[in-house]
This record gives C-alpha cells, structure tokens and sequence, in this order.
C-alpha cells in the first residue's frame, strides 16, 4: 500500500480534493462523516464493476453509519443515454431521497457522467462523490464536473457542469481493467502530455513499457500528473469559456466518429487515439507543426496499440457530425492544434476541404 496522493481541485464553494492511492476506499468513506449528509446514499455502479467491488464498498459505507441503495445500470457507452437517466432518477424519486443523500458513483466513465447527470437534476441538485474505476475516467472524465448523457446526433450533448464533493481514485480497481480498456484509457493520459506538459510527454516516452503493464512503481506519479494538469485547467476555466477547450484535444474528430459508428465500434479512448492523430497531421497540414512531432506521438499510440485510422465507410458521416460538435459555433468547428509538444493553439475556420484530405490520405483503411 502507498501513501494516499491528494490533488486539490481549487473552485472556490465548489472545490474538492481528489484522493488516489492504493486501496483507499476505507479510509475514504471514513470520510463520509465529515460531510453534511443524510444518512442515505444512492450507489450507482454497473453490473460487470460491481461485481469486483460493489458489496465490499457497500460494507464499507454500512460500517459508517449510511443506508445504501444500490442502483445497477448496464455496461457500455449505449446506457449513457436520456432514456437510461429517466430510470434512474424513478428509482431515486420512488426511493424518496433526500436532498443531502448522496450520489456515489462506481465505475468507468459511463457511470461517473450518468451519475452526476442524475444527482444535477435530481431536487435540483443532490451532492455526488466519484468512485472511477478505469484508467479513463481516473486520469479524465471524473474530474472537472463535466457531466452528460448521449444523444444520436451527438456524444455528452445533453448535460451541464455540476462538481463532485470528492473524487476517490483507488488504483487498485485498475488490476481487473481489461486489457483494450487499460489501453483505452492511454490516450487520455496521452493527451496531457501533448496539451500542456512536454515533460510529462517525455515521462511517458521513457516509461512506456512499465506503463503498459500497469506498473505501481509509475502509476501513482502519472495518474496523480494528470489530475494536477486537469485541476489547474479547470480551476482557471471551469464552464469552457476558453482555455478549458484545450482539453478536448483530438475529441472534434473523436466525437464525431464515435457517433457515426453509434458507440459500437470504438471505445472513448480508441476515437480519441484517432482524433489525436488526425489532429496531428492536420496541425502538420497548416504548417503548424514538423514531421518529427507528429511522428513521436503517432509512435507511442502505435506502441501502446492504440488505433489511429478508421474504415473509409465512415468518412462521410464523421464529416458531416463535426457540424454537430459542442464546441461549434457560428457553424465554425473548433479543432484545438499543437505547436509543439506542451503546446496548443484553438483553430476554427479550417476549410473542410483540407479537413477532408487530410482525413482521407492518413486517417482511413
């Protein structure tokens, strides 16, 4: 066991720490006590994680004193949907919970964006504490608040900003993440290195092996870097207006894909890989770029197995989705570009004759 590492998410009201460690659960929820809560919790995990650590944490929680309800949705990116939170809130509201009974959100990043979605909506917003058990959702998508379900014509377009009261990143959750998922999750962890630190690009670089095996001797300093880098993003844009963009680095082209296959073919972290990649050879396209610093990041997303081309069948959807995109506006579609490693520039205005060529020479099959 390690010692707990603690990264501060600093929002004023709204701030919270991130704990991450090594079996950390218990001593977390000795935590529960010092928070202003009923003495009721709403458990939201899916049925494949709950299996490893469901009852475990549900004992845990009961050893302090809570009631908990245990809500189990499907896995997979197609339950992240309207019609998946219209049941969950039911069952909340048919539960008849309180306003200070807490969300505890158990799993990946499915689980973690429903359930804030729920506890946002749910008597106007009831407090929720995440629990990530993927490298994904441990690196990425359970800090910053960003919470949202999917819509057919488009990834997370129905959601708000509604901040977690604690986020508990127990790496040993990690030990049964498959294989693809562990993978997955790299391309987010990827990304922070590209964004915003060339040093910690460099860590990945030299580390890429131990990476790959899950390493205890590496995770705990490239999980908690990548908490640090997101925090000081969000502690100084938290509602988008700007710098925040940066990290949906390689997510234009990755949203858009995931939706043109209907979240079936790619996980998160697979489009994302893509949409890095082609982001890269579009930044090297505009002259922004040289050769060698795209070839050092398609180079470790090879290593690491991700994937950095889609099937020609696509092209033409993922095109037309990347109108679709948040971040779009005056029909403009923002794609965040490197300078170079550690550096980023928000581009709009791309024509999309260049998007479609360089998609088409070094992105397809």
């Amino acid at each position: 066991m390690c010692v707990a590492r603690k990264v501060p998410v600093n929002l004023g009201e709204r701030s919270y720490t991130i704990t991450i460690g090594y079996e950390i659960l218990e001593e977390c929820t000795a935590e529960l006590g010092t928070f202003p809560l009923e003495k009721e919790v709403f458990l939201l995990s899916d049925r494949e994680v709950h299996k490893y650590y469901g009852s475990s944490l549900e004992t845990l929680i009961a050893d302090q004193g809570f009631k908990v309800r245990t809500y189990l949705m499907p896995p997979g990116e197609e339950a992240k949907s309207w019609e998946q939170a219209g049941e969950i809130l039911e069952k909340m509201l048919e539960g008849n919970l309180g306003r200070k009974a807490p969300v505890l959100a158990l799993g990946g990043g499915v689980v973690g964006d429903i359930a804030g979605f729920v506890a946002a909506l749910y008597r106007r917003g009831v407090p929720f504490i995440q629990i990530p058990t993927t490298l994904l959702a441990q690196v990425d998508s359970s800090v910053g608040g960003k919470v949202a379900v999917n819509h057919p014509l488009g990834k997370n377009m129905l959601g708000t900003f509604y901040q977690p009261l604690a986020v508990w990143a127990d790496l040993r959750t990690l030990d049964t993440l498959p294989d693809n998922e562990w993978r997955a999750g790299l391309a987010e962890v990827v990304k922070y290195g590209i964004i915003w630190d060339e040093a910690f690009f460099e860590f990945l670089e030299n580390h890429t092996l131990e990476i790959l095996r899950r390493d205890p001797s590496v995770l705990p300093e490239m999980i908690e870097r990548c908490c640090q880098i997101k925090a000081e993003v969000v502690g100084r844009d938290e509602k988008d207006e700007g710098l925040r963009n940066i990290l949906n680095f390689g997510h234009t082209l990755g949203h858009a894909l995931e939706s043109a296959t209907h979240y079936k073919e790619y996980r998160h972290g697979e489009a994302v890989a893509i949409g890095m990649y082609g982001a890269m050879e579009l930044a090297y396209a505009l002259g922004m770029i040289e050769k060698d610093v795209v070839t050092r990041v398609k180079d470790i997303l090879e290593l690491w197995e991700l994937p950095i081309r889609f099937p020609a069948k696509f092209l033409e959807t993922v095109i037309q989705n990347l109108i679709y995109d948040k971040k779009v506006s005056d029909k403009k579609v923002l794609f965040i570009l490197p300078t170079a490693i550690g550096k980023v520039e928000m581009v709009r205005d791309i024509p999309q004759d260049i998007i479609r060529r360089v998609v088409q020479e070094n992105l397809i099959l």
